[in-house]
């Protein structure tokens, strides 16, 4: 807990408090106060660190949690938009892709390492073909 405080405050102070206050909505000195770790009397809320998150793009905080807790903080590769009609084809044909691999696979009623590991591969495929399709929808 510790280092997550620390983190969140270091996040404020790297930042230019006043201008980070600003865009919050929050007076400098109450951000200040709430962002010391040694202050018993002021804590962050959770709105408050959305909005040092999301004002600073500084992930320390989170990193830090994260850590507390076992996992690792990794950024997601955004996928890049396509036309809306071709982002659409190409998950239809994705979704094809996997119902064939199951299909085969249970043609002879057991389904093998090998083909697990396809059908694995291919829903893979399926999602990254979704997340192209929600790209493409945001700036359709």
């Amino acid at each position: 807990m510790e280092d997550f405080l620390r983190a969140a405050q270091s996040a404020v102070l790297d930042h230019e408090a006043k201008s980070l206050a600003a865009k919050m909505g929050v007076p400098h000195v109450s951000l200040l106060q709430r962002a010391n770790p040694d202050n018993d009397a002021h804590h962050l809320t959770i709105e408050h660190l959305f909005g040092i998150l999301l004002h600073t793009g500084d992930m320390r905080p989170l990193e830090a949690l994260a850590e507390a807790f076992g996992f690792e903080l990794v950024a997601k590769e955004q996928p890049k938009a396509r036309d809306l009609s071709a982002a659409m084809l190409h998950v239809t044909k994705e979704f094809a892709d996997v119902a064939r691999s199951v299909s085969d696979a249970m043609d002879d009623g057991r389904i093998s390492q090998h083909e697990r590991a396809q059908i694995s591969r291919e829903i893979s495929e399926a999602r990254h073909s979704l997340d192209v399709m929600a790209a493409s929808v945001k700036v359709a």
